[in-house]
């Protein structure tokens, strides 16, 4: 692989990209419709952002959104946190799907690692969440009631979100590899009317049963009315074990559907789902997104940015546990198929992905930088087994995608493509930064701004700077920022999250750098939210798992994701008096994390430290020791007087040395 440096040019849109794009043709429209005549991408992003209200409405004008209800306003309040958006408007989330759904050829094309291609068709799609709805209306599910799935990425869970949708009710997945503890963190805050399972997966060629957790959800969530069980890797003749469990056909049998969905006009701002994202303490946060800002930021991102059309197939490998299978669902909103793979990535070697974009004509192939970096290692050459041709755009999200990576796309898959680096968040659910099919990409670089994301690096003071690192933040209010978290009195909890260093502006929590052409790099966390193929988990969560065994007095863990560099997440624990770190413990100690936490977030490494850092308020110093381990300065990293051990972090600094060989 050719050696590139970092902004070299790697590809320019053609003059029939241009003139074919989404974002043209959106262009063209302002123009004829509102006399607003923007020459390039970046003056139409200025105009996005200095006039938000203008732009949101555009939005909504062109699309032609779906209401019952027009509303008295577009953006009454302008400060954050707390906006309005459309106040007065009454919509739904999934009448406006079905109503962009291509009606011609397959809406969702469905593989398993081993099982042969399936599709399914609008009019499939339509009855089947036509009948669930029905059947958890009669089960008394209503607006506002709380909906959860234990599922995988499989067309079934496709339908339940958008029965549950159709109906005004509320949302909320994980994915069935997610241990028991980590499933009630996240259901139990909720409190759910009804859950959908399976009664197992397959994962990498084997197969993994789940009854033992849905055993412990159903005894563990009083409020389930009604389990219906996707039995997926038996014939769920053996489903009488669980409590109020109904089979999925005999569910959508149970009560006769209507001619037509029934879809429950709800407020602009009324709750679609709660999706978690886990903090450092405390239980995961619930967030929950609103039903018409979701619309309207999955619309603009999936025909403007991934510049998504009819004749697309839409591929993204993700699993339900992360908001890339939200994202991939609005897909649909462009009329584009989707294509949902249930299984591993790396299964049964790492060109099966490929294989599958080859065999079905996947044109957007979205993909994390992780796995990337894994085909890069291995040395495949995807291009040279099949003809990759047709994929147009390449999406990589998940961590930030090294110069490598760039590399390899464009000399192993094909060279005109657009490789749309992006990032975003559980927290909005979108991308506010990514691709934008009227510019140049260069290695290393994200392409820029989202259209009506004000996103900029500020420094410690709060002043946004170019050509420097610094946190990145919002500075402006978008549509799908969270209504607010579930059960958070006063938005104490969402205030804190969000707008503690900056009041008033969002600061995300990575870190961001803009070049003077409008790029951006991203070069990883600069908080201590633990990112692993995507999927991010508060520190808290793996230390339930780890303390809970009685060798262990207290743990600390980094996960040391940066730019060009590999990820390496070890964990350090300090042994009770008496106890050995050997190979039995070690081993327990894995098996645990992937059993109530999940297989991503097990530790690379596992050290033993005499003592955990912490904060004089009693606060483990994850961060601080995090940057130390990246490399920062010691003296700049942490400061002693803020500490209750001061002498617990020459370990670290003495251990950063060794990290060049461990990495």
């Amino acid at each position: 692989m050719s050696q590139i440096e970092e902004g070299t040019l790697l590809w320019e849109p053609s003059e029939d990209v241009r003139n074919s794009a989404n974002l043209t043709q959106y262009m063209r429209w302002l123009r004829e419709k509102k006399a607003l005549d923007f020459k390039s991408y970046p003056e139409l992003w200025q105009w996005s952002i200095s006039k938000p209200a203008d732009f949101w409405q555009s939005i909504c004008e062109y699309f032609e959104i779906r209401a019952s209800r027009k509303p008295t306003a577009v953006l009454p309040e302008y400060s954050m946190p707390g906006t309005r958006w459309f106040p007065g408007a009454q919509l739904n989330y999934a009448e406006n799907i079905f109503a962009r759904m291509n009606k011609e050829g397959p809406v969702i094309l469905y593989k398993t690692e081993d099982d042969p291609l399936k599709t399914m068709g609008w009019s499939e799609i339509y009855s089947k969440t036509n009948s669930l709805a029905e059947a958890l209306r009669t089960l008394g599910v209503r607006r506002g009631d709380r909906v959860v799935a234990f599922m995988p990425n499989i067309p079934e869970t496709i339908i339940a979100l958008l029965a549950v949708a159709s109906l005004g009710a509320i949302w909320s997945s994980c994915s069935p590899d997610f241990g028991s503890r980590s499933v009630l963190d996240r259901f139990q805050q909720i409190e759910p009317k009804a859950l959908l399972a399976v009664d197992g997966y397959r994962y990498n060629g084997k197969t993994f049963d789940r009854h033992e957790v849905l055993f412990d959800l159903q005894e563990n969530l009083p409020t389930l009315e009604k389990t219906v069980l996707v039995p997926l890797i038996s014939s769920g003749l053996n489903h009488e074990e669980l409590t109020n469990t109904v089979l999925w056909d005999d569910f959508l049998m149970s009560s006769p559907a209507k001619e037509s969905i029934n879809f429950e006009q709800v407020p602009f701002d009324h709750p679609l789902w709660v999706l978690y994202s886990s903090g450092t303490t405390g239980l995961p946060k619930p967030i929950v997104q609103g039903q018409g800002g979701i619309l309207l930021e999955h619309l603009k991102m999936a025909v403007l940015h991934l510049d998504l059309k009819l004749e697309d197939r839409f591929f993204w490998y993700t699993s339900t546990g992360w908001m890339m299978w939200n994202f991939l669902v609005g897909g649909l909103l462009a009329g584009a198929s989707i294509v949902v793979y249930d299984g591993s990535p790396g299964y049964p070697n790492l060109f099966g992905l490929w294989q599958l974009a080859a065999e079905i004509g996947i044109t957007y192939f979205g993909t994390s930088a992780a796995y990337i970096s894994a085909c890069m290692k291995a040395g495949i050459k995807p291009s040279e087994q099949h003809d990759l041709s047709q994929i147009r755009a390449v999406g990589s999200t998940g961590s930030p995608l090294a110069v490598e990576g760039f590399s390899w796309i464009y000399e192993n898959v094909n060279r005109d493509l657009a490789l749309e680096s992006v990032s975003g968040g559980t927290d909005l659910c979108t991308a506010f930064v990514g691709g934008c099919r009227l510019l140049p990409i260069f290695a290393g670089e994200i392409q820029g701004a989202a259209l009506g994301a004000k996103v900029e690096a500020y420094d410690e003071s709060g002043q946004a700077i170019v050509g420097q690192v610094g946190e990145l933040v919002i500075s402006q209010p978008m549509p799908s920022m969270p209504l607010y978290f579930w059960n958070d009195p006063g938005n104490q909890r969402y205030k804190a999250s969000y707008f503690e260093m900056y009041p008033g502006v969002w600061r995300h929590g990575d870190w961001i750098e803009f070049t003077e052409r409008g790029s951006c790099i991203i070069y990883g966390r600069s908080d201590s939210t633990i990112n692993r193929q995507g999927i991010r988990m508060g520190t808290s969560e793996i230390y339930r798992a780890v303390e809970s065994l009685p060798e262990i007095e207290d743990s600390l863990i980094v996960d040391l994701e940066l730019l060009g560099r590999e990820s390496f997440m070890p964990l350090f624990i300090v042994l009770r008096e008496g106890m050995e770190l050997d190979e039995d413990l070690q081993q327990r100690i894995k098996q645990t994390v992937r059993s109530e936490v999940s297989p991503r977030h097990v530790p690379d490494h596992i050290y033993e430290i005499e003592q955990v850092p912490y904060t004089l308020s009693g606060k483990k110093m994850e961060v601080p020791v995090r940057r130390i381990l990246l490399g920062q300065d010691p003296e700049s990293a942490v400061n002693p007087g803020a500490m209750r051990n001061p002498e617990s972090i020459h370990f670290f600094v003495e251990f950063e040395k060794s990290l060049p060989q461990l990495t």
